[in-house]
């Protein structure tokens, strides 16, 4: 993976990826929907720095939008971690979800992530 998020000066970052890092396209639309750029705003938006209602409203439909996709993403990562790495249902939770004892909310991202791969 050549994904790589670079911090260049002060307040400022570089994306770069290759067409190969994104072969679906999922990171072009979150750049060139502006997705990324209002989810990230919104990361960094206080309630007294809101810009008005239609450019929130624009705001939170965008950062929905990318959580979405990445929620599907780690799905679809949790099936590979337990069809091809063959990790148990307590190590996937520990690792994806930070707590070994929620093995049933990892089996729910393994069962959504088969329904996105058609499976």
């Amino acid at each position: 993976m050549t994904v790589r998020v670079t911090k260049t000066q002060g307040h400022k970052a570089e994306i770069t990826w290759t067409k190969d890092d994104d072969p679906r396209g999922y990171l072009a639309v979150a750049v060139e929907g502006d997705q990324l750029e209002s989810a990230l705003a919104a990361l960094g938006t206080t309630d007294d720095l809101a810009p008005d209602g239609e450019s929130l409203a624009v705001m939170a439909r965008h950062t929905k939008e990318l959580a979405q996709l990445l929620e599907r993403r780690a799905a679809v990562l949790v099936v590979q971690l337990r069809d091809e790495h063959q990790m148990s249902w307590p190590q996937i939770a520990s690792r994806v979800l930070g707590d070994p004892d929620r093995h049933s909310a990892a089996r729910r991202m393994y069962d959504s992530g088969r329904r996105h791969l058609g499976r």
